[in-house]
């Protein structure tokens, strides 16, 4: 039976339409399920359900070890770089010396030179001066210029001579950061969450983990909605309750503190290395095809 020629073509310079489709050629998407999406209630470091959760000013929730451990760790990154930034300064510090006290010994040799006489004076190797000014080829006097270039002789062929690339360290930020969104963070400005846990009653007979709910409408919390926690007790509502009562009332409906607005926090979604966070819960690659090996190779599509 004959075969479509278009969709069986190898022997053509480049690739049809057909090849590169069977290739995966261009841009891939695929909605993630449940099960590759961060819970709401799990830390951004340990992906493991939050104990004693914190949350940063941006929304991330951690537990409180592993964010303070996270953040002594960058703290000791900061003192080890900045030690070595010193100790660089101080490497180029004593190498401008140097040049210095090199120029101006080659200075005073060309003043010696000029104000005493033409005639050269040379020293052998025994350390006996040769007032006439002759020199054999075993007492050749080396310069000042000619043992630094010797110092500075780039061989690659001597492994007492082979150049070093010199690596600069450029002045490290004594700022901390948050490890998931980037942005500053500090210690200071951390505050502990609680999430409601619901009752007996409320809780199916099927679920054996640990389920929360909203302590104003008491709908159970889940990674389809939005959550918002108070900076100043913690507490976390769903976004209707908070646009609806915490907004207006500008008091939590927990425990009667009063907030502002600027107290609310919106409390980021679960998401992946791969996936952002909130509504944008899918995966996109580009893929193309190399030149002239056919070889596909995966690079993250731009973002739009």
């Amino acid at each position: 039976m004959p075969q479509r020629h278009s969709k069986n073509n190898n022997d053509l310079a480049f690739f049809t339409y057909e090849e590169k489709r069977k290739l995966g050629y261009g841009t891939q998407r695929e909605r993630l399920g449940k099960d590759s999406i961060k819970p709401f209630d799990a830390c951004c470091l340990c992906l493991k359900p939050l104990i004693d959760p914190l949350c940063c000013p941006k929304g991330h929730a951690f537990c409180k070890e592993c964010i303070l451990e996270c953040l002594l760790a960058q703290k000791k990154d900061i003192k080890r770089k900045l030690a070595a930034h010193e100790a660089q300064k101080k490497q180029e510090k004593e190498e401008e010396d140097e040049k210095l006290m090199l120029q101006k010994a080659k200075e005073l040799d060309a003043f010696d030179q000029q104000n005493h006489g033409a005639v050269p004076q040379y020293h052998d190797r025994s350390g006996s001066q040769d007032k006439n000014g002759f020199h054999g080829a075993n007492s050749v006097k080396v310069t000042s210029f000619e043992e630094e270039a010797l110092r500075n002789m780039k061989a690659f062929w001597l492994p007492s001579a082979t150049p070093e690339a010199t690596v600069k360290v450029d002045a490290p930020s004594t700022n901390t950061v948050c490890p998931e969104g980037q942005e500053k963070l500090k210690l200071k400005s951390l505050f502990p969450i609680s999430f409601t846990e619901e009752n007996a009653d409320q809780k199916s007979k099927k679920s054996v983990e640990k389920s929360y709910m909203c302590p104003s409408c008491k709908s159970t919390l889940t990674n389809t909605m939005s959550l918002v926690a108070i900076s100043t007790c913690g507490h976390v509502f769903c976004k209707k309750c908070s646009d609806k009562f915490l907004v207006k009332d500008k008091v939590c409906l927990e425990c009667n503190k009063p907030i502002k607005e600027r107290n609310l926090v919106a409390l980021e979604k679960g998401g992946t290395g791969f996936a952002a966070h909130d509504e944008c819960l899918e995966a996109r690659d580009f893929k193309y095809l190399g030149s002239g090996s056919g070889l596909g190779l995966v690079k993250p599509a731009p973002k739009t």
